[in-house]
Formats: C-alpha cells, sequence, structure tokens
C-alpha cells in the first residue's frame, strides 16, 4: 500500500486503536522505512478488508449458486488474513531485517577498527564505516553520524540507542570507543578487544542459533517431506478400505495445503535465522551482468518445447507437461543467475585475499616503502587474484599521471568492478596510509590480521548453519523426488484396477510430481536463504540447479521403479 492510499483505506475502518498496544508495531514500521504511523496502519488494514470483502461479495453473485459457499468463505479467510497481517506481519519482516542487518556487525566494527589504527579519533573511525551505506546497519550508523554532527558527537550513542540490542555490537562499538580515548601505546590492544567481542559473540550466537534450528528443520523435513511422501504408496490400501480418497483431494493437499504449510514454517524459521554473514550483492547494472531476461526466457522456452516434445518418446503420457516445467523453469534460472554466480566467485577470491594483502602492503610501508611501491612489491610476491586487481588499478593510476585516491576509489578504476564492499573498504585504507605515511604501516598490517580472523569466523558461522540445513537442500534435490517416484510406481501397482477406479495412476503421478517441484523450490530457497542469506541472484541459481536435479530424478525413479516393482 501506497503513503497515499493508506489515509483513505483508514477512513474506512469503523475501529480506534490506542497508541500504547501498537508499540512493537512502531518501531516495525519505522525500521522498515514505512510512512506511517501504527493506528493509521492497522485501521488502513482494515480498510483494506472491507474492501476485499466487498469485492468479494459482488464476485460471489457472479457464480453459480453451488459455488457461492466455498467462495463466501473463502472471502472471508482472505478478509481476515489482511487484518491480522497489518498487526503481525510487519513484526516479523523487521525481526527478519533486524537478524540480517546484525550479520554485518563485525564487518562494520572490522572497518572501523581499522580505520582507528590508521587515524584515531572516534569521528574517523565512525565515518568511514558509515561510508557509502549498502547494509541496514550501514544505513543506520551513517544517520546516527549525521545527527551526531549537528550535536558535536560520534553519533554513537545514538546509533546504540537504536541497535544495542545485539549485545556483541554493543560491546564491539563501546570498546572502539574506548579505544580512541587511550594512549597510543595501549590502543592497538584495546581495538583488539573491541575486535575480539564481536567476532566471539557472534560466533557464540550463530552457533546457538544454528542448534535450535536443528529440532525446528527436523519436525519441518518430518511433517513436510517424509510423511507425506510415505502417505502416497498407502493410497492403494487406503481407497481398498474404503477411505473417501479421491485425485482432487490428493491435488489440494500435496500441491496446495502441504506447500502452503511449508511457506509458513518457511517463513517461521526465517524469524530465527542465525546471525550471519550477508552475502555479496551483485548490482543489475554491474556490466558482467546481462541487461535483461530475455535471453533466460528464450532457453528456457527452448528447453521446455524440446522435453514436450521427446518426453512421449521415452517417458509415459503425464511426464511431459512435468517434465517442460520442470527442465524449462530450471534451465531459465540457471542462465539467468549464473553471471552472478560467476562472478561472486570472482569476487569471493578477491576477498579471501585482501588480508595478505593488507598484510603485505603494511609490511612494506613500516619499512620506509610508499604505499603505491608496496602494492606492487606485494603483487610480485603473491601474485593471487586480491594482489593483482590492486596492482592493477595502481598502474593504471600511474599511467594516467592521478594521485593513489583515484587510482584506487575513482569510478573507472579495475576496483569499482569488483562488487565487494570489502575491496572498497581496503582501497580506502590504504589512501589513508598513504597520507599518514610510515607510521600507519603497523596498522595495516594489523588490519590485515583482523580481515584473516573475520574470515575464520565467517566459515565457522556458516559451517555450524549448513549442519542445520545441508539434509533440506539434499532433500528438495534428490532424496525427495526419488522417494516420490518410488513410491507412485508402487502405488500404481498395488491393488491393480482398484486404484485406478479411485485414483488414476496418471493423476497420482502428476499431482505428487507437481509436489516434488514445489519442494525443490521451496526447501532449496529456504535453505539457502538460511545459510547464506536471501540474496536473489544466490537462491534463483540454487533453486533452478534443484528444479533440474528433482525433474530427472522424479522422472528417472518413477519410470526404473515401474520397471522393478
Amino acid at each position: 500500500m501506497t503513503p497515499s492510499v493508506l489515509p483513505r483505506l483508514a477512513r474506512l475502518s469503523p475501529r480506534t486503536f490506542t497508541p500504547d498496544s501498537d508499540s512493537d508495531l512502531s518501531v516495525a514500521l519505522d525500521l522498515l522505512a514505512i510512512d506511517s504511523d501504527a493506528e493509521m496502519w492497522r485501521r488502513a488494514g482494515d480498510g483494506a478488508a472491507l474492501v476485499l470483502l466487498a469485492a468479494g461479495l459482488a464476485a460471489t453473485l457472479l457464480v453459480p449458486s453451488r459455488m457461492r459457499p466455498p467462495a463466501l468463505v473463502v472471502t472471508l479467510a482472505l478478509a481476515t488474513t489482511v487484518i491480522v497481517a497489518a498487526t503481525r506481519l510487519p513484526p516479523v519482516v523487521a525481526t527478519v531485517v533486524r537478524r540480517r542487518a546484525f550479520g554485518g556487525a563485525p564487518w562494520l566494527v572490522c572497518r572501523a577498527a581499522m580505520r582507528l589504527r590508521v587515524e584515531p579519533t572516534l569521528e574517523a573511525a565512525t565515518a568511514v564505516a558509515a561510508a557509502n551505506p549498502a547494509t541496514t546497519l550501514d544505513r543506520a550508523l551513517a544517520a546516527s553520524v549525521r545527527r551526531g554532527r549537528a550535536t558535536g558527537t560520534a553519533g554513537v550513542d545514538d546509533f546504540l540507542e537504536r541497535w544495542g540490542s545485539f549485545l556483541p555490537l554493543q560491546r564491539g562499538i563501546r570498546l572502539l570507543a574506548d579505544a580512541s580515548r587511550t594512549s597510543a601505546a595501549d590502543r592497538p590492544q584495546a581495538i583488539e578487544r573491541a575486535l575480539d567481542a564481536v567476532l566471539d559473540g557472534v560466533r557464540e550466537q550463530a552457533a546457538e542459533d544454528a542448534a535450535g534450528l536443528r529440532g525446528p528443520v527436523t519436525a519441518v523435513y518430518a511433517f513436510g517431506v517424509l510423511l507425506p511422501l510415505a502417505f502416497v504408496a498407502a493410497l492403494p490400501a487406503a481407497s481398498v478400505a474404503g477411505l473417501p480418497i479421491s485425485l482432487p483431494a490428493v491435488v489440494v493437499v500435496y500441491d496446495l495445503v502441504l506447500p502452503v504449510g511449508l511457506l509458513a514454517a518457511g517463513m517461521w524459521l526465517t524469524t530465527k535465522r542465525p546471525v550471519t554473514f550477508p552475502p555479496t550483492r551483485i548490482p543489475a547494472t554491474h556490466p558482467a551482468v546481462p541487461g535483461g531476461p530475455w535471453c533466460a526466457l528464450a532457453t528456457g522456452a527452448a528447453v521446455a518445447g524440446t522435453a514436450a516434445v521427446v518426453a512421449p518418446l521415452l517417458l509415459p503420457a503425464w511426464a511431459p507437461p512435468l517434465a517442460a516445467v520442470g527442465f524449462g523453469l530450471g534451465t531459465g534460472l540457471i542462465v539467468h543467475y549464473r553471471p552472478y554466480r560467476q562472478l561472486r566467485a570472482e569476487t569471493a577470491a578477491v576477498d579471501a585475499g585482501l588480508a595478505d594483502v593488507l598484510y603485505g602492503v603494511g609490511r612494506r610501508v613500516r619499512d620506509g616503502d610508499p604505499v603505491e611501491r608496496a602494492i606492487d612489491a606485494t603483487h610480485e610476491t603473491l601474485d593471487s587474484p586480491a594482489s593483482a586487481t590492486f596492482a592493477r588499478a595502481n598502474r593504471q593510476g600511474a599511467t594516467l599521471g592521478v594521485g593513489i585516491e583515484t587510482a584506487l576509489c575513482g569510478e573507472r578504476t579495475p576496483l569499482a568492478t569488483v562488487p565487494s564492499r570489502r575491496v572498497t573498504d581496503v582501497a580506502r585504507l590504504f589512501v589513508a596510509a598513504a597520507r599518514a605515511g610510515q607510521p600507519a604501516g603497523p596498522s595495516l598490517a594489523a588490519a590485515g590480521e583482523h580481515l584473516a580472523t573475520l574470515a575464520r569466523v565467517e566459515e565457522e558461522t556458516r559451517q555450524s548453519i549448513r549442519h542445520a540445513t545441508g539434509t533440506m537442500g539434499n532433500t528438495a534435490a534428490l532424496f525427495g523426488p526419488l522417494v516420490g517416484g518410488v513410491t507412485v510406481a508402487l502405488a500404481g501397482r498395488v491393488s491393480g484396477s482398484q486404484l485406478g477406479e479411485a485414483i488414476p495412476q496418471a493423476g497420482l503421478a502428476l499431482a505428487v510430481g507437481v509436489y516434488v517441484l514445489l519442494l525443490a523450490v521451496v526447501l532449496t530457497a529456504l535453505a539457502t536463504g538460511l545459510e547464506r542469506g536471501f540474496d536473489r541472484s544466490v537462491v534463483g541459481y540454487r533453486v533452478g540447479l534443484a528444479l533440474v536435479a528433482a525433474t530427472t530424478t522424479y522422472l528417472v525413479s518413477a519410470v526404473a521403479g515401474g520397471l522393478l516393482v
């Protein structure tokens, strides 16, 4: 709902609300940058429900009389859902956003700490940490820094008042503020304490959150995958026993009720997502990213058409629609998001070498080399993607006769094509070190140690989450489709013609196949999002792979199971 629509919908509500009862909703709306107070938002929800109810009642009059009771029930359910969602959904989304934002706390503190070593003032540290905000936490700190300039402070107190509920972040920022006031001799140790506080806190919090996920993930796995697939094989016996089981009932349960239940469980699990490091964001304007989805759409359509033509020659009559959708959609997603994946892999290779580059440049600056010469010498020693990228930018700057700031931080520098916040921050750190001279050398080397520690903690946290979500991803792509295909084949052989009278095998195979493809989408998206964050390109690529794998596994297992059973 746009801000201009909210007041109009709010006027339709017959209810009034007390501000005291909406404190959580007010905080959530503020965090989500929704320009509305809690009372107007809830009244607008009532208004939207009334509009939906009126439209639904009008539509009910146009359908046949036998369809009016179900249509009326659906309309009332949707209107009630809108009213409940207006109150419950913003706090849930805000919780997800907040937990996702906390994943950026270690890098935010690390950036401030690196700058504090080179320029020992809290104002400079918070300013560089808030520069070029790319995440929710960055933007919040930038806003606090702007407000702090008006009051003559660094904005730390204002920032922690809003985000200090995450104790590792609060401790890290407080200890950095304390480090900025200590003597030069004691400052390095104080900075180390600040970094240790936030890194240890995130490590412990992530491990605790991941352990808490195992139980709910197991429940989703059991009740959303194992039991429904096992029940497919029991359908013939149930029909022979006289239970009222029909194909429409199977379609409703497997292709509507169960997927909606999995989505609801997934949303709940998302609110419990461990505090992890956010994924690398690849902007759609990056030159390595295709300009539009047309190539992927054409490729997906071609694959879907080919599957629809070839499938009848090799597979049962029910298979072509499933093969066309699974292979076509999966291939389209893979083709569209493959450039993102390749660029992210290249960026990860550069990020992995930043710690060594920082240490190498810092050691040479400490020994008296200027930063420009130290970058070239470090590349000759390391010859890594990170050192090569910085050396290429350095050489380009020397060729053009520009200063180090333009060479490393300019819009046309080779570093500008690397979509990594860490590369940008390291480049700015080199610029600051070039101004400070030889005394900045030890600080750069120490910053390299900080990055190395941060990388280890990041890998540890992802490993702890992967232990909880790994089975879910494997189930979506392989185990679930395999069990589904075999059970459909088994169900087709049990009780022979009696099953055909109750549930035709072709219809059952198609209904379970749709459920298998929905499992591939929902479970893969959930497992990827919990582990790496809900980045569209990461989730889209993995869902594409899962769809192709699930379609292949299901069709092959259904045919092979029919031959073996």
